[in-house]
Formats: C-alpha cells, structure tokens, sequence
C-alpha cells in the first residue's frame, strides 16, 4: 500500500515535468507552478495537495496514468520505480501491470542532461552526510 506521503512525492515529481492532475474527471487540470521551496514543498503544492485530499484523491488522477488518487491510498497499489525512466510509478500489488510508464507519452524523457525531479532536500543534512563520508576516507 502506498502511503500518503509516498503518494504526494509521486505527484511532487510528475508535476516538475509538468504533468497535470486531472480533478474530479476533468473538471479541471491542476499543476501547480511551484513544487518545491527550500527543504520543502511549496505552499502551492501543498494547497494543491490539500484540495486533493479534501475530495479523498476521488475522481483525480494523474494524466497518463491509470489509477486514482484514491485508489493508489488503497492496499492494491504500491508506488516502485519506472526501469525506464527511474520516475515513480503506480503499480497494482496484484494483477495485470499497466502497460505504461506515465512518462510514454513526453517527448523529451528520460533526458540524462537535465536535473531530475527531486523530493525537498535538506542542505544542511546533505552537506553535513557528504562531510562525514569525507571524513571516513
């Protein structure tokens, strides 16, 4: 089962390449312009977040991808990795796959020059975890 805080990275990283969230079957599209802010998510994203799951994730899904926000918040699906593309992916814990990625349908990805979607990164901890990797060489 995929947590909520799984869910909302998996959202996190589409949404940095500009895939949208199709609300209550297309209603409307959601992309916020801003993710990320420093070490967290911004406050748009997190208005974002908090619209989805004032509606419990029912009826929104990602564009391109199969499963809902509210099924993916069930114990049939799990978030994994696309072999692809290495972005995070809905996967039902039993059954039939879906056949694709939700990057299958972006024209410039996977793209090895550019930076890839990242979850919020705490500096501080980052340099203090590379200093200390220094240290033991």
């Amino acid at each position: 089962m995929a947590s909520a805080t799984e869910v909302k990275n998996y959202l996190a990283h589409w949404f940095q390449l500009g895939k949208k969230l199709v609300w209550r079957n297309g209603e409307a599209e959601l992309l916020p312009s801003k993710i990320l802010q420093g070490d967290r998510f911004a406050s748009e994203f997190e208005e974002c977040w908090q619209k989805i799951m004032s509606v419990n994730g029912q009826d929104c899904y990602l564009l391109g991808a199969e499963a809902t926000i509210e099924e993916l918040l069930t114990p049939a699906w799990t978030i994994d990795h696309c072999a692809r593309c290495t972005m995070p992916i809905a996967m039902v814990e039993t059954g039939i796959q879906p056949l694709d990625c939700a990057c299958s349908d972006l024209e410039n990805w996977p793209n090895t020059e550019l930076p890839t979607p990242h979850s919020p990164i705490n500096s501080q901890t980052k340099l203090t975890s590379i200093s200390d990797r220094l240290k033991t060489k």
